[in-house]
């Protein structure tokens, strides 16, 4: 009886090890680095110079969110967009996406100031759409998490626009 149960006890410390093992495994590959949790199925570009690249060669919208992690506002809007499987989708699929947690050079992405949330978009044509803004006219590109339906309207109007004006 003592070799039996010596026995069971040895397989389930293996089963419990190797249960572990392969839950840091997993864990270790999933984040992709570059979403910083803004969705792991889409493929981010890593600076605003290569989303731009992106954008005119794959002729679509690049769409730049600026945030900071340590911002509560980014926070919630964040966990917000990873949620929204319409937003996920568009993003995976029709933009090219870039999330930055610095401020770029380019002084046309912060037309009224630099503040997180942000989210901006530029089309091929490399021209960064000030007219596609949130709904705050005090920070004309925030956006809150209960503004998803919103975002969606506005990447929607970005998509459009490359149709009608490129």
């Amino acid at each position: 009886i003592m070799l039996h149960s010596t026995l069971a006890l040895s397989l389930l410390l293996i089963a419990v090890t190797s249960n572990l093992a392969m839950a840091i495994k997993k864990e270790k590959r999933a984040p992709q680095t570059l979403s910083r949790g803004w969705g792991d199925e889409i493929t981010w570009v890593q600076t605003y110079e290569e989303g731009l690249y992106q954008a005119k060669k794959s002729n679509k919208p690049l769409m730049v969110i600026h945030h900071l992690e340590d911002c509560q506002y980014c926070q919630a809007l964040k966990k917000a967009f990873a949620e929204n499987e319409e937003i996920q989708e568009m993003a995976q699929n029709n933009f090219v996406m870039l999330n930055l947690m610095h401020e770029t050079t380019d002084k046309n992405l912060s037309p009224d100031g630099q503040y997180v949330p942000r989210i901006m978009f530029v089309d091929p044509s490399l021209t960064v759409r000030a007219d596609i803004t949130g709904r705050y006219s005090n920070r004309l590109y925030t956006y809150e998490p209960q503004d998803m339906m919103f975002l969606i309207e506005n990447m929607k109007k970005a998509l459009r626009l490359i149709q009608t004006e490129l």
